[in-house]
């Protein structure tokens, strides 16, 4: 042992590798040897710490920017010409919606002439102990060279005409000539004169689809000629509480903004043409909550010409009494796939049904070449049909449809 650390003899390294310890046996180290490999280790752990330096250096050189994490960098956004870049993209789309946003405009410009601002001293019903003033909206049509306005009845109820102030786009106020009414279609025609007046162009309500775009006109809360837009959410609402006296009904619905002062107005479409007449809201605030009513310009005007060539409205009639409670299990029982069409009870005596040979039990299913809905459906679509006109009906009878010519009837001669 020298300086406590124990030697192997060559006598042990010999014995070791007789016994297969060691796979040679190790010689005895000269001084000079000793010296030889001192200076070669040294040379060696130069080398090493030199290779060491160099592959430190090597990955200090490899960290550059480009190699940054991508949070750490700066947004592209934020650099001059990435930004101009942005501009000149967001102009490019931005022209295909300017000039969808432009036919709009045109439409809003086209209609705005042509709608009018109501008030009227309405006298007292049942409910109210005075006059009540009712405010509203309203179009101007013309119609064989004279000139009326649209609105809804219950904007003008019972109202004189000196009692009624129409405002006009201009400015101007006048008042109506003339005023004739149609309870049970909400409707109203005021006959206006006055000089330089615009009227509106009338569209067809028939082929309106859901989905279609729409712009709602009118004086919401009295904000006079204001336009909001939305679409066509349904059609054929019917059964709806608008007041007891609106019987007729197969409303539009739309989710274009509809408050309290847009009754009367005008439902238009993407060509500037009046498709409705809005009437009602659905709301549990009063306000407007993207449920809005209007009547179909069909429809309205069905009722609206009539009132300007007489004064009156006549409607046709069948003289059948419908079931309310037609659901599925009836119709399956009757054969129908589901519950279609209106499903007669009761036929008057002396009636066009009568006439007929239509009978209780009886389904109708169309009527003039229109599929019926329901019972409310039947009733519209009779009473727009000319008194006196003869029209096929098809109704499910023993289980197979049945074409049956109906000569329609005059409607108030059936309370007579």
């Amino acid at each position: 042992m020298r300086d406590g650390i124990p030697r192997r003899s060559n006598s042990d390294a010999n014995q070791k590798a007789e016994d297969g310890g060691w796979l040679q046996a190790i010689p005895p180290v000269s001084s000079a040897c000793c010296f030889s490999r001192f200076v070669f280790g040294a040379i060696l752990g130069g080398l090493c710490v030199s290779s060491a330096t160099i592959a430190w250096a090597q990955t200090q050189a490899s960290i550059t920017p480009t190699n940054t994490p991508a949070i750490l960098a700066q947004p592209d956004d934020t650099q001059p010409e990435q930004r101009e870049a942005l501009r000149r993209e967001l102009d490019r789309h931005s022209q295909i919606l300017e000039s969808q946003s432009a036919v709009l405009k045109i439409v809003a410009k086209l209609i705005g002439p042509s709608v009018v601002y109501i008030e009227a001293d309405t006298p007292p019903d049942a409910n109210h102990v005075r006059s009540v003033q009712e405010a509203g909206s309203g179009v101007i049509i013309q119609k064989n060279d004279r000139y009326y306005v649209l609105t809804n009845r219950h904007v003008v109820r019972d109202a004189a005409p000196a009692a009624i102030k129409v405002h006009l786009a201009d400015g101007r106020l006048i008042y109506p000539t003339n005023v004739a009414e149609d309870s049970p279609a909400d409707v109203a025609v005021l006959a206006i004169t006055a000089p330089n007046l615009i009227a509106a162009s009338l569209g067809n309500s028939d082929p309106i689809q859901v989905g279609d775009f729409v712009l709602a006109v009118g004086s919401p809360f009295g904000l006079t000629h204001s336009v909001t837009f939305g679409i066509i959410s349904a059609k054929g609402r019917r059964d709806l509480h608008v007041g007891a006296e609106v019987s007729f009904q197969d409303f539009l619905q739309t989710d274009a903004a509809i408050n309290p002062g847009n009754s009367g107005g005008p439902l238009v479409n993407l060509r500037g043409e009046v498709i409705a007449i809005n009437t009602a809201i659905e709301s549990q605030s009063g306000g407007n909550e993207g449920i809005g009513f209007a009547i179909p310009i069909n429809m309205f005007m069905a009722s609206a010409r009539q009132l300007i060539e007489t004064g009156t409205v006549t409607r046709a009639f069948l003289g059948v009494q419908l079931s309310s409670k037609f659901g599925p299990a009836m119709a399956a029982e009757l054969g129908l796939p589901r519950p279609i069409g209106a499903h007669i009870t009761g036929v008057a005596p002396g009636s066009p049904a009568e006439n007929a040979k239509l009978q209780p039990g009886d389904v109708v299913i169309e009527f003039n070449h229109t599929p019926v809905e329901s019972d409310a459906h039947l009733l519209n679509i009779v009473s727009l049909t000319k008194v006196g006109k003869t029209v096929p009906v098809v109704v499910f009878r023993d289980r197979k449809p049945v074409t049956i010519m109906v000569e329609v009837g005059e409607r108030s001669k059936l309370t007579r």
